[in-house]
């Protein structure tokens, strides 16, 4: 009886630790695709609170053959961009200000790091990130960090679930760019995706 309980207790704790999956069609994902001008490069953007300044939600924006946002365990959502387990599709520049929009307001800061790699190490990344599959919640960093787990120039990199050492980290990688993302915004953002919403241009 008590082999039973325990094995009842395994099952209920794996799954409230899982997340529910969500799979665009191939057409949807095909017909979103975006091919950003700009060279090959990975961005990691770390939400901190404006409060004590610890980190609250890390994501990845991966610029190669095609743009896409791994969002880990994110709450972002755009209506027009088709998803597969937290991989956003067609992310034009637009599409990052909204998702930069969404997290910097009051209570948080966004700091964007951006790394320019090789279209093959870019191609590593996202290909790990479309097979990582749907992140629970708060896993963002850990998550993060597995795809990024032994990538070319991405050695130094610590296994962590904590936000903002993995952005102290990143920090240190030669040839970083950096910038904070202050906003003023309410704690309620809700706005921002009524507008995203009703916005027909993605560029």
């Amino acid at each position: 009886m008590r082999n039973i309980f325990l094995a009842l207790a395994a099952t209920l704790s794996l799954a409230a630790c899982g997340a529910e999956p969500i799979w665009a069609p191939e057409a949807t994902v095909v017909a979103s695709r975006y091919t950003h001008p700009g060279p090959t490069s990975v961005t990691l953007y770390t939400v901190l609170s404006t409060r004590n300044g610890s980190g609250a939600h890390a994501g990845l924006l991966i610029n190669g053959s095609q743009r896409v946002m791994f969002d880990p365990a994110g709450t972002w959502r755009h209506p027009r961009l088709p998803e597969r387990n937290d991989v956003h599709f067609g992310v034009t520049e637009k599409m990052v200000d909204f998702y930069i929009d969404y997290h910097a307001r009051e209570t948080f800061d966004v700091v964007e790091q951006t790394v320019e790699v090789s279209p093959e190490v870019a191609a590593l990344i996202m290909q790990r990130a479309m097979a990582y599959g749907a992140v629970p919640k708060a896993n963002c960093t850990i998550a993060l960090s597995r795809v990024l787990e032994g990538v070319p120039g991405f050695e130094s990199l610590p296994m962590t679930w904590f936000p903002k050492r993995m952005m102290e980290a990143f920090a240190e990688l030669p040839r970083v760019e950096t910038r904070k993302i202050t906003d003023d915004d309410a704690d309620n953002n809700h706005g921002v995706l009524l507008v995203q919403a009703g916005d027909p241009r993605l560029e």
